[in-house]
């Protein structure tokens, strides 16, 4: 009987995966007004391309000029907002980075303001990717005597292309950077280990950061951090 219950309650947990709905605001700026960059509009939809291959997702993209501080924000409230408990939220974003944060097109975005307009979502799947030089800094503001408690409190996955010293190496002859190449390598399948056609949060570290590390000759190694479960769904299929 106790082996039927464990069954049945994993039938469940796998039966919420995949009525799972996806939302994902992408955002890659590449034009900025100083030091512009090559392929972050490529990678934001590169990144809303596979999540939009799984059918059941809700994306948005924005990029260059459109992507200002408040565009972001608004976009985020405005689509996470719709995510029930089980459904998944993902925002990207590829461009230039600084300690505790993002720079947008026409100024700067802390992670502290992402985490309060992501928590208008009810969902216990919410994850950042990002792909900008030194992206491991995002995980240390100090700006306020109450950053770093909120971000220990936080449900948030951050999955940073870099630690706080190494830049988010790119290749000439790839239309995406390293991080976000082997990113959308996975999420396509690539980070499956199990095959059970959920990747999870451990499965993708395990993939994404062996890669990177290998392709880049140990230059560049990708960052997970937060409160959230290995387990928890990233994709599903």
């Amino acid at each position: 009987m106790l082996y039927l219950c464990m069954v049945i309650g994993l039938l469940l947990v796998k039966a919420a995966a995949l009525e799972a709905r996806i939302y994902v605001v992408a955002v890659g700026i590449a034009n900025y007004k100083e030091k512009p960059l090559r392929l972050p509009v490529k990678d934001a939809n590169a990144m809303k391309y596979v999540y939009d291959k799984n059918g059941d997702t809700q994306s948005t993209l924005i990029t260059d000029e459109h992507a200002t501080r408040d565009a972001i924000l608004r976009q985020i409230q405005t689509t996470f907002s719709q995510a029930t408990e089980n459904d998944i939220v993902v925002l990207f974003f590829s461009g230039h980075g600084y300690k505790g944060g993002f720079c947008a097109y026409d100024g700067l975005l802390s992670y502290i303001a992402i985490r309060k307009a992501m928590s208008t979502s009810k969902s216990k799947n919410k994850m950042i990717f990002a792909d900008a030089c030194y992206a491991g800094n995002m995980r240390q503001n100090r700006s306020s005597n109450n950053s770093h408690n909120e971000m220990k409190k936080s449900n948030v996955m951050l999955f940073l292309s870099s630690r706080s010293t190494e830049t988010s190496l790119e290749s000439p002859q790839m239309p995406n950077g390293y991080f976000t190449d082997a990113l959308q390598r996975a999420l396509r399948g690539g980070a499956d280990a199990n095959r059970d056609r959920t990747i999870t949060a451990r499965e993708l570290f395990n993939y994404v950061s062996k890669k990177v590390s290998t392709a880049t000759r140990e230059k560049q190694h990708p960052v997970m951090w937060g409160r959230f479960p290995n387990d928890m769904p990233v994709i599903t299929w």
